[in-house]
């Protein structure tokens, strides 16, 4: 990371205090940190896409273009409802940049140009990546709280669909 970069002191989710009318049910510490780690890894996800987006070069690009954008919008909106749900169960989501840099799961996606048939194998290991950390901390959430395993689970539906068009693009089928 660049050391003008600092990644602030503290960093990650807290947990908030009841006040005033609200109630309901109060995220275990746990629990905020398995969905602050998804939250870091679709926020991620979200610029990876976009910068694979501005610099694809070469065969089938405005396909991959365009379905970048479907990847783009999957994680910024998955990510909008994992800080959300976070929020109503007294927990801070925190994706501030220097943090998601800190602590996101993804590989590095190389700056420049970058060939459809590189971008697609990189975009799938960005997509898996943010399943991986999702189907990782999945029974710990499920267990503090099934409501925020729904959640997750529309998104790996979504996101493991993504990884297929996408993957199927260079993919040759087998032969007997």
């Amino acid at each position: 990371m660049n050391d003008t970069v600092k990644v602030p002191t503290p960093a990650g989710a807290k947990r908030t205090k009841k006040e005033n009318a609200e109630s309901g049910f109060l995220a275990p510490a746990a629990l905020a940190k398995n969905l602050q780690a998804v939250l870091v890894d679709l926020t991620a996800l979200h610029l990876v896409g976009k910068q694979a987006h501005w610099n694809i070069v070469g065969p089938n690009f405005r396909d991959l273009h365009l379905n970048l954008d479907e990847v783009v919008a999957i994680a910024r909106e998955s990510g909008d409802q994992v800080a959300e749900r976070m929020r109503a169960l007294h927990a801070t989501p925190d994706a501030r940049p220097a943090v998601v840099a800190e602590q996101s799961s993804l590989p590095e996606f190389p700056q420049g140009e970058v060939l459809t048939h590189d971008a697609i194998d990189l975009v799938v290991a960005a997509i898996e990546s943010v399943v991986g950390t999702m189907r990782s901390v999945h029974d710990e959430v499920d267990e503090a709280d099934p409501t925020s395993a729904d959640i997750l689970h529309g998104i790996l539906e979504q996101l493991e669909q993504q990884a297929w068009f996408i993957s199927a693009e260079t993919r040759t089928p087998k032969t007997s």
